[in-house]
C-alpha cells in the first residue's frame, strides 16, 4: 500500500513539473490536466499490475496457483485513450494548426504516469527532466536562434491605388522586383485619374508583409497600399 501511494505521489509531482510550463504559457491543457493525465495513467497501470490476480477455473479459483495474466492489457488502452484528450487540444485556424506541442506533452505525461505505476521511477524522472528541458530550452532556441534565420514563405495579395500615368512603370517595377508573381491586373477608374493594380505574389522573408510594404511604399505614383495574406 505504501509503495502504491509513493507511485501516485511521484506521478502527481512529475505531472505538475511537466504541466507548469504549459500553464505559464496559457495553453489549452495546463497544470491540472497534465497532473490528472499522469496520475490517472499511474492508477490504471497499478490496477493493471496488481488489481487482477492470476486465477484458474475450478477449485483453485483466484488461488493464484495457475493461469495467465496480461498486465499490459489496461496499460495498452492508455496509449490509445490519451489520443482523444490530445485531439481536443489541437486547433486549426485556416492553414495554421495550434496545440500539437500540448497534445504531445499529454502523451508523454501518460507515459510518465505509466512508468511511475510500474515502479520505474528512474525512467519517469529522466523523461520528465528531458521533457521540461525540451519545452523550455528548445523554445528559447527557436525564438533566439532559428527565428533569426528562418525565412517564411507567404502568398500575399496587394491592392495598389496609383495614378494612371504611372501604372506601367509600377507594373514593371513589381514584375522585376518579385519574380514569383502569381497574378497582376490593372483596373481603371472612370471617376478620377486613379487606377488600381491587384497583385498576388509569393514572398520568402522573415517579415514578408513589412518587407513588401517597405519595398513599394516610396515607388513614385502609388497613393495607397493594402496588403493581406492570400488563403485562396
Amino acid at each position: 500500500m505504501i509503495n502504491h501511494a509513493i507511485c501516485l505521489i511521484v506521478s502527481a509531482i512529475l505531472g505538475f513539473a511537466l504541466g507548469i510550463e504549459r500553464e505559464l504559457t496559457n495553453k489549452q491543457a495546463g497544470l491540472r490536466t497534465h497532473i490528472f493525465v499522469c496520475l490517472g495513467s499511474c492508477v490504471f497501470t497499478l490496477l493493471s499490475i496488481h488489481g487482477f490476480p492470476t486465477f484458474a477455473i475450478g477449485d483453485n479459483y483466484f488461488s493464484g496457483a495457475t493461469g495467465v495474466r496480461d498486465t499490459a492489457r489496461i496499460a495498452a488502452q492508455i496509449v490509445t485513450g490519451i489520443g482523444f484528450i490530445g485531439a481536443g487540444t489541437v486547433l486549426r485556424n485556416g492553414s495554421s494548426v495550434h496545440g500539437l506541442t500540448t497534445a504531445s506533452t499529454l502523451w508523454i505525461a501518460a507515459g510518465i504516469g505509466m512508468a511511475c505505476g510500474a515502479g520505474e521511477f528512474e525512467i519517469a524522472i529522466i523523461a520528465t527532466v528531458i521533457s521540461v528541458l525540451v519545452l523550455v530550452g528548445i523554445k528559447w532556441f527557436e525564438k533566439n536562434i532559428l527565428a533569426k534565420r528562418k525565412r517564411v514563405n507567404k502568398k500575399l495579395r496587394l491592392s495598389l491605388k496609383c495614378e494612371k500615368c504611372n501604372v506601367n512603370d509600377i507594373q514593371n517595377y513589381i514584375i522585376n522586383e518579385y519574380p514569383y508573381l502569381n497574378e497582376i491586373k490593372k483596373v481603371d477608374s472612370d471617376i478620377d485619374n486613379d487606377a488600381k493594380i491587384v497583385v498576388v505574389i509569393n514572398v520568402k522573408d522573415n517579415n514578408p508583409l513589412q518587407s513588401v510594404y517597405k519595398n513599394i511604399e516610396n515607388v513614385n505614383g502609388i497613393k495607397s497600399i493594402s496588403i493581406r495574406e492570400d488563403d485562396e
